[in-house]
């Protein structure tokens, strides 16, 4: 997977996002976090377009220490050439966060000399 670093340095890639149990076609750029031990967080406006449902809530602690509770979202995902039925949760930002969940067991390259992204 390609994405790229925008002029804010911010780490960037492409995910398809839709309906659990659909094949996922709404293109969304999400930032990858490292910071964030979770999956995906979508914006709402993807979610809502989406059509996604409330599943539940969960509590979440953010960068600051508060917690929050959070309403959860069954989503289908495209990613690395795999599509997975997930639970994501949602925040009102332009890009989603892609976390250390979908992370794990692949290689993230980010250069910013050359401004790419790259998972493997």
């Amino acid at each position: 997977m390609r994405g790229y670093v925008d002029d804010e340095l911010r780490a960037l890639a492409l995910v398809l996002v839709g309906i659990r149990g659909s094949t996922p076609g709404v293109e969304m750029l999400a930032w990858v976090d490292t910071a964030f031990n979770g999956s995906l967080v979508l914006p709402r406006d993807i979610a809502l377009r989406v059509g996604l449902e409330v599943e539940s809530t969960a509590e979440a602690v953010l960068a600051d220490g508060s917690k929050v509770e959070l309403e959860t979202f069954g989503c289908a995902i495209r990613w690395l050439g795999n599509t997975y039925d997930t639970q994501v949760v949602t925040n009102e930002s332009k890009f989603g966060l892609i976390g250390t969940e979908l992370l794990k067991g692949r290689k993230l390259t980010i250069d910013y000399g050359e401004k790419t992204v790259t998972i493997i």
